[in-house]
């Protein structure tokens, strides 16, 4: 970690604490069906001849190939590998949309536009004509009354006059979609869904995210991790394959070059909600007098207290225990990923 370190402030009025949705939000994710509108996101958009070369230039995955059907992860990372922002991207019509961090979009939006030069390409911010829906649990049947089909897999996406339904990975054991769409439809068919599902809180949707094990990169740890440092490279947001971007030779570097060190990991805290939050270091019991890694996201948990992706050195998970701000300050549990590590040898 290379930027100005975050540690957890001494005085917890500093921050308010993180939004806890009601036990019955929670229970309709997990037992029914509901829907959270995700105003914490945002859609940059990319239109022009170049927009798949340009963005394929820019960022750690493939958008040349990407077809209609598709969704990919991608990172947009600084010249010194670091993630400036992580994001699903999707092409609809003739336009390839970004979704990032909401806080984000104008650094972003303004920092690609930067690099366009002569190529035949223009980005905007279209957070404000377009919303943004999340969808967990027992929900196929409402979303076929808005979408003709349903994508079959994840990072399948279908699209039509509603906009873009984008299959993202299970959470809980709960499938998941996406809808982002132009949001006069889209509020207006939110009042007709709530006949059949639930609406809960955007915090829920975070929650869900963590638990699939998916990053996203926000004000707080922006320029902290190299993408494998969140494990971007195991859940698909980097194609090692492709051409030249940002950061790409210290991303390719890390792969192919010595073992990687440090990794993200799933953990929960006791409830301490002002002190839990991204870019909070973490400390391990044999080394207290320097950080040994940082929550990347956090969020309330149904069965109490925080649960946090953390990007952490692989030797502080063998032995002793982790701690957040501080070597005595609250403990983390650590729980299993969703997906496998591979075996770093």
């Amino acid at each position: 970690m290379n930027a100005p370190n975050v540690s957890a402030p001494t005085n917890d009025s500093v921050l308010s604490a993180l939004p806890r949705p009601a036990a019955g939000e929670f229970d309709a994710v997990l037992t029914r069906g509901a829907f959270a509108p995700l105003t914490q996101l945002g859609v940059i958009e990319a239109v022009g001849m170049d927009a798949a070369s340009f963005l394929h230039s820019q960022l750690t995955n493939d958008i040349q190939h990407l077809d209609a059907a598709s969704a990919r992860l991608a990172g947009y990372c600084s010249p010194k590998g670091r993630l400036l922002a992580s994001m699903l991207v999707w092409c609809f019509g003739d336009a390839i949309r970004l979704l990032v961090a909401q806080e984000l979009v104008p650094a972003v939006q303004k920092r690609l536009s930067m690099f366009v030069l002569r190529a035949k390409a223009k980005l905007a911010d279209v957070s404000g004509s377009l919303a943004v829906v999340g969808f967990a649990g027992d929900v196929r049947t409402a979303l076929s009354t808005i979408f003709d089909a349903l994508p079959d897999g994840v990072h399948v996406q279908v699209g039509g006059p509603a906009g873009s339904l984008i299959r993202v990975p299970d959470a809980a054991g709960r499938a998941r979609y996406l809808w982002i769409g132009p949001k006069e439809l889209v509020e207006a068919r939110l009042t007709e869904l709530e006949q059949r599902l639930t609406r809960v809180s955007p915090a829920v949707w975070d929650w869900l995210d963590i638990r699939a094990g998916e990053p996203r990169i926000t004000q707080a740890v922006v320029e902290q991790f190299v993408p494998q440092m969140v494990n971007f490279d195991v859940i698909g947001g980097v194609n090692f394959r492709k051409g030249c971007y940002p950061g790409q030779e210290i991303v390719a570097r890390s792969q192919y070059r010595g073992t990687i060190k440090r990794r993200m990991a799933l953990a929960n805290v006791a409830d301490h909600p002002t002190a839990v939050r991204a870019g909070v270091e973490l400390f391990h019991s044999a080394d207290p007098g320097q950080p040994c890694g940082m929550v990347v996201n956090a969020a309330a948990a149904p069965q109490g207290g925080i649960d946090v992706l953390v990007e952490i050195k692989l030797v502080a998970l063998e032995e002793g225990s982790v701690h957040l701000g501080a070597a005595d300050g609250p403990a983390l549990a650590f729980l299993p990923l969703p997906y496998a590590l591979p075996s770093e040898v």
